[in-house]
């Protein structure tokens, strides 16, 4: 199995501060994450300002905030946007972009993005995954809150609109998820259900553990939110990895990408070895020629270099053809 792709999500992490992000992004190529993400929106795009109770948060990580002032604090300022590309492209990094409308997809192609991620929660949003699609560069959509018939629809938008390269990333929109929510059966179930798409896993859980497990079910992206220090405080910290964790999960999703392998039920050369360590049939007493073997005289022991022990009844009650000193292998 090719190892998977792993991407690092600023996200709101930054924290107000363009050098931050770039330090979050020199983090996520040190801990060998393949791509950085950012979001591309304003609060103008996202919302409006205004302060009836259908745009008040409740409950969760943000609550409390109104959406238009969420917005204001977490996004990614536009003019940022061309020094982090120049800086990613620097490091040797892939950056792309979640845009939230056409206006972001249209600056992010000027930008000459690589790839478009649709957020599980544009997921419903046709016009605007048609407009991504009909770019015909590598989609990745999150399926947080989404049914299968949602997933469904989604797909076929993009693909009618030129997609050819899609990903579906498995989600849980919690912030951060509990383990016992993640259902990862419901991942591998998306391959099923559409093989012509790469699946993946957009992780909002702690740690890196889910990650893995993903990984070993077939999982070729990983997303994760990551940050300079959770300490530091921001609107995403709370479920981001550190630096180092990133780390370990470049490390050990692709070490569970590389178990998985191929099947094969060839030996291994280690395995050919270790073969003497088998039990076979020996002689534990001097036999002489047309001796009958008996239990007494032959046993199922260590080392293998005897006959297999499935042979060991038929054995039992033979003439010996030849002479056995104790600890000779039989091996008729």
């Amino acid at each position: 199995m090719p190892k998977p792709y792993i991407i690092a999500e600023l996200s709101g992490n930054h924290n107000g501060d363009i050098n931050r992000a770039f330090q979050v992004i020199e983090a996520a190529k040190k801990a060998g994450a393949d791509a950085v993400k950012l979001q591309t929106y304003t609060a103008n795009t996202m919302t409006i300002d205004c302060d009836k109770d259908d745009f008040l948060i409740k409950g969760g990580l943000w609550a409390g905030y109104k959406l238009y002032d969420l917005y204001q604090e977490a996004q990614t300022p536009w003019e940022w946007h061309p020094q982090l590309f120049d800086y990613a492209k620097k490091l040797g990094i892939t950056i792309f972009s979640t845009p939230f409308d056409e206006t972001a997809v249209d600056f992010l192609e000027s930008l000459d993005a690589p790839i478009y991620k649709i957020a599980s929660f544009e997921l419903v949003h046709h016009p605007l995954i048609a407009y991504v699609a009909r770019l015909k560069k590598p989609m990745i959509m999150s399926t947080g809150m989404a049914s299968l018939e949602e997933i469904s629809e989604a797909v076929d938008v993009a693909l009618k609109n030129g997609c050819t390269d899609l990903t579906l990333l498995h989600c849980v929109s919690e912030y951060p998820a509990p383990v016992e929510n993640c259902n990862l059966a419901t991942m591998v179930d998306l391959k099923a259900k559409f093989p012509n798409c790469k699946i993946g896993l957009s992780d909002h859980t702690m740690g890196t553990t889910i990650s893995i497990a993903a990984v070993a079910l077939g999982a070729t992206v990983i997303e994760k939110h990551v940050t300079l220090k959770r300490s530091d405080g921001g609107v995403d910290s709370a479920f981001s990895l550190e630096p180092e964790e990133l780390k370990l999960l470049c490390e050990t999703t692709r070490d569970a990408a590389l178990a998985l392998g191929a099947i094969n039920y060839q030996r291994s050369d280690s395995e050919r070895k270790n073969m003497a360590f088998r039990r076979s049939i020996y002689a534990v007493k001097d036999i002489a020629e047309g001796e009958e073997f008996t239990k007494e005289n032959i046993r199922i022991i260590r080392p293998g270099y005897g006959a297999a022990p499935k042979h060991f009844p038929e054995i039992l009650g033979k003439k010996s053809k030849n002479y056995y000193q104790l600890g000779a292998p039989i091996s008729n």
